[in-house]
């Protein structure tokens, strides 16, 4: 069984991170993990994830002074993660820590790719108000229809996705803005993409941090990627139902 690196990026999410810990931990318990925290935050998020780091050896982080932005926090915890598997998720909860299991055991499967959805059968958004609901869908499609490599998956705007380190081995990342998984699904080297269905949930502290700059920060991403992504050939997209993933969670 494989070691599962997560890579939580973090900006004032003092009252979250404590909780996120203990509903990862006991996710996978029985399993390898580690959680790196990237914190760019000027409250006191770094002395609660310090306490944390007491309790649970598990734990690491990096504390920036003076550096900002979600996709250079992710890269950094990719160039310090040892797992074997490496998991990126929101520390806001909105990502539901127990879904990493059944991420986990695609990969244990085989696969190279896990990408949870809320868009296929028992998967959904409605922890998403109207608003970030349209800037989204938006996003979503804008990206589908300009880089091939997104089309055959349902929700490549996604924060929350795990992959074998091989697939960003080489891959020249160079991601802005806050949509890390367009950036690896373009430049990663990877055959095999499973799907499987989540629930988004209402975020139960903090404060959203989608801005006019992070939608402007995503269509440049995709404008780069349109010159420097990767022509990805023969990657196959399965997708799991609830009821393949619960047999998954009991076999491992």
């Amino acid at each position: 069984m494989g070691k599962v690196s997560i890579v939580v990026p973090t900006f004032n999410e003092s009252e979250n991170v404590g909780n996120l810990v203990n509903q990862i931990d006991y996710a996978l318990r029985g399993i390898d993990y580690e959680v790196i925290f990237i914190d760019d935050s000027n409250d006191n998020t770094p002395e609660v994830i310090e306490q944390v780091m007491k309790e649970n050896p598990n734990v690491r982080m990096k504390h920036r002074e003076g550096k900002t932005g979600l996709a250079t926090a992710v890269i950094e915890g990719f160039q310090i993660a040892v797992g074997d598997y490496i998991a990126v998720m929101d520390a806001d909860l909105q990502h539901p820590p127990k879904i990493l299991r059944s991420m986990y055991y695609c990969l244990e499967s085989g696969v190279d790719f896990c990408v949870p959805s809320r868009f296929i059968p028992g998967g959904s958004d409605g922890g998403l108000g109207p608003y970030r609901k349209l800037v989204s869908g938006v996003a979503r499609y804008i990206g589908k229809i300009l880089l091939p490599c997104l089309r055959k998956i349902t929700d490549p705007t996604s924060g929350l996705f795990m992959f074998r380190r091989e697939v960003i081995k080489n891959a020249d990342l160079k991601p802005i803005g806050w949509k890390i998984l367009i950036e690896v699904l373009a430049m990663g080297t990877y055959h095999t993409v499973v799907e499987i269905p989540y629930k988004f949930q209402a975020r139960p502290a903090g404060e959203s941090k989608l801005t006019k700059k992070v939608t402007i920060e995503y269509l440049e991403q995709v404008r780069g990627l349109m010159k420097r992504g990767k022509k990805q050939r023969n990657v196959k997209v399965i997708r799991w139902s609830v009821e393949r993933m619960k047999a998954a969670e009991k076999n491992i």
